[in-house]
């Protein structure tokens, strides 16, 4: 397994339009999320990424949303989304949509999304599912430099793991899209496999979306076990008295010699 930490970074997608059928997945990922939103109350929402900020959350009840990206049209707040610029546990939900594959460290990115959420707090997470049609696209000559082949796809699995050190409750693990997503291809030509694969296949959907909740244990004070107070034993009497004569003895010896 190839560690998570990269220093060779490909290129970002700023616009859903860059993927190809980049309408069809941000509308499938919508569909998909608004079976969530609804259940995520709260007052601040934050969108990590230029792609999360073009994800529509109206159905959300949590009104004020800030997107943290690179300058863009939807961008409230510019900074590096592994750094982010908020308090600990000012955030009641956050919403990371294709944002791990194409950062150098995931790991920090979830680490600073763990910081900034509350307790109970909500993170919906999407990506490529490397173990799909469109993972095995990767491995293709023409995938080399083409979105969104040019970022690195972990698998569900591992990015639960992460999510599970970090103290997540995973609530949901969806896929979905059976399709290679490759430019040109028609999604209406492979009708029969989608329904195939939605059926009977359904863990190789090429996008996945993961639902967790940050738990916190509460801190039990633990009370120091209190010990009875020693209780003072004497010597037996028989003992005392044999001392003391041994005493006498001595003390007569020294004066009669």
């Amino acid at each position: 397994m190839k560690p998570a930490l990269s220093f060779q970074e490909g290129p970002k997608p700023l616009s859903w339009q860059q993927f190809p059928h980049g309408d069809y997945l941000r509308s499938d990922i919508e569909r998909k999320m608004d079976q969530w939103l609804p259940r995520m109350f709260g007052y601040h929402m934050l969108k990590l990424g230029n792609l999360s900020g073009e994800i529509n959350t109206s159905v959300s009840t949590i009104k004020h949303q800030v997107c943290v990206a690179e300058p863009g049209p939807y961008t409230g707040v510019v900074a590096d989304i592994d750094e982010l610029p908020f308090y600990e546990h000012s955030v009641d939900a956050c919403i990371l949509s294709h944002c791990l594959e194409y950062h150098s460290d995931p790991h920090h990115i979830l680490r600073e999304a763990h910081r900034t959420l509350i307790p109970g707090g909500y993170i919906v997470i999407t990506g490529f599912n490397p173990f799909s049609l469109c993972g095995l696209a990767q491995m293709l000559p023409f995938s080399g430099q083409k979105l969104p082949w040019t970022g690195r796809f972990f698998t569900p699995a591992r990015v639960k793991d992460w999510l599970n050190l970090l103290g997540f409750e995973i609530v949901s693990d969806e896929r979905f899209i059976y399709s290679s997503l490759a430019r040109g291809n028609r999604l209406s030509r492979f009708e029969f496999w989608r329904s195939f694969a939605k059926q009977y296949l359904k863990p190789m959907g090429s996008v996945y979306m993961l639902v967790a909740r940050k738990r916190v244990a509460p801190l039990t004070p633990i009370k120091p076990k209190w010990h009875a107070r020693p209780q003072f034993a004497p010597v037996k009497g028989a003992g005392l008295r044999q001392t003391s004569k041994q005493h006498f003895k001595r003390c007569d010896e020294k004066n009669n010699n």
